[in-house]
């Protein structure tokens, strides 16, 4: 049967490659994408289905307590998938209300909308509420984070995340709200906001100029292909149990140094550089306050439950990565403007 879903926050990195995985996979369905096109969002991320006779965008906040129900009224939603938010670490420890405005706040705004359009019934209702590893703190060298770990927010967009995650659990117990939650490692691929660490240095190689590591690159993290992720989304709203949490994860664990070394060899060859060119563009700059050493997920209740697992190793998949952006330079070039450049300049030529 068709069902109305919205996705929030569509027109960001991750939301929308399950945009496009959900109007090309299920023609049935109608995807409502709302999205406020702040700094990350980009609506040239979805030009090849923006035509598609199941998709709808709108433009809105989900902070907006008249907006938002007023959006569950018009279209009956069947399920929601919440991505938006507030993601980069960085900018929250600049501005941590605007965290906790979009994180916390409109987590909850749109919870409510929910449980109150499907107060008659919740039968076939899903409100799917993505979320990141980073609510669990930081590890040492060994051990992974599992749906039991305990959360340990070290900055405050975890900590947001993590308030977000607690009120879409109190939203099920308290009001029987159908919900599923998933905490996901660090996302590369296409269409990655050009702040993120691997799009950053793809840019910055391509045009010789500094490649900025904090601290000693020695941070650790898991990393997972999007679409990847995507397809974790996809089965975990189809077939996750109502109240369970999934971890998903790449069991990709690079330091940052090594990742960009690796990226850096994988650009010599693609722009038929010496090897080694790229490498000297490595510059070392003041390490980020309270920065997680480790992130590592253990995703086996996801696979061992639902089937899912990743398609594609580290390697193959940055190759693919770099791939993209090289082809695709009118994209990046379409962003990297005045607002970014500003932001950029701020944190790292400032330090």
């Amino acid at each position: 049967m068709g069902k109305t879903i919205l996705i929030t926050g569509g027109a960001g990195f991750i939301g929308s490659h399950v945009v496009r995985l959900f109007v090309t996979k299920y023609p049935e369905y109608q995807i409502v994408n709302l999205d406020a096109l702040t700094y990350a969002g980009n609506l040239e991320n979805l030009k090849d289905i923006k035509d598609a006779p199941n998709y709808t965008f709108v433009k809105g906040d989900i902070t907006d307590e008249t907006f938002i129900p007023e959006l569950f009224g018009k279209y009956s939603f069947d399920g929601v998938i919440h991505l938006a938010a507030e993601s980069h670490v960085d900018r929250s420890i600049t501005d941590p209300f605007a965290f906790i405005r979009t994180n916390v706040f409109g987590t909850a705004n749109l919870l409510n909308a929910a449980k109150n359009a499907w107060k008659d019934s919740m039968d076939g209702k899903r409100f799917y509420h993505i979320s990141t590893d980073e609510v669990y703190g930081s590890l040492g060298s060994e051990g992974f984070f599992t749906e039991e770990t305990a959360y340990d927010p070290r900055s405050p967009y975890s900590a947001a995340k993590a308030s977000s995650d607690h009120f879409v659990r109190a939203y099920y117990h308290t009001y029987g709200l159908p919900v599923v939650v998933s905490n996901c490692s660090n996302n590369y691929g296409s269409h990655h906001f050009p702040e993120k660490l691997i799009p950053l240095a793809i840019n910055n190689i391509k045009k010789k100029l500094p490649i900025p590591i904090y601290g000693k690159g020695e941070n650790v993290r898991d990393w997972l292909w999007v679409d990847d992720h995507a397809r974790a989304i996809d089965v975990i709203f189809h077939k996750g149990v109502t109240g369970e949490t999934y971890n998903i994860g790449g069991h990709n664990e690079w330091t940052n140094i090594d990742l960009i070394k690796e990226l850096c060899a994988i650009m010599d060859r693609k722009l038929n550089r010496e090897p080694g060119e790229s490498a000297a563009l490595i510059t070392y700059v003041k390490d980020r306050a309270g920065h997680d050493l480790r992130y590592a997920i253990d995703s086996s209740k996801l696979q061992r439950d639902l089937g899912w697992v990743p398609s594609l190793q580290f390697e193959e998949g940055l190759e693919k990565t770099v791939e993209w952006y090289l082809a695709n330079e009118e994209w990046m070039e379409n962003i990297i403007n005045g607002e970014y450049q500003n932001y950029y300049k701020k944190q790292y030529e400032e330090r």
